[in-house]
């Protein structure tokens, strides 16, 4: 075993900060699903699904208009949106309308699109 928990043994290492963050730093798991949430964000496909879905809740038929895709290939993004919490249904009737999960899936998107606008004004 090392003399020291440090890794890197810079001349120049901010110890406190260094010490803070460790105990700080979440768990394995926590950055797993980080992970998958991100997976699942990127797929251009379910990102324009999302932005249908900003503002209204919307059928499975009306996005795939929106989209110019089937209804199918829509169903299949939306299963596997709904089973990551980044889509909620409701019944009504024979319809079925898809919503966000929540309001922190419209502020990350919100400010991914932000941050891409930013970025595009840099080129």
């Amino acid at each position: 075993m090392p003399k020291n928990r440090y890794i890197c043994d810079c001349a120049t290492m901010n110890t406190p900060l260094v010490d803070h963050l460790i105990e700080k730093l979440p768990g394995d798991g926590t950055f797993s699903r980080i992970a998958s949430f991100y997976k699942i964000l990127g797929d251009s496909t379910r990102c324009k699904i999302i932005f249908a879905l900003l503002d209204h809740e919307m059928c499975v038929c009306d996005i795939a208009n929106v989209l110019c895709m089937t209804k199918s290939s829509i169903s299949h993004q939306l299963s596997k949106m709904k089973d990551s919490s980044i889509v909620k249904c409701r019944r009504d009737g024979k319809s079925v309308y898809y919503s966000l999960d929540d309001s922190h899936v419209a502020d990350i998107f919100t400010v991914t699109m932000e941050h891409i606008g930013h970025m595009e004004e840099k080129l």
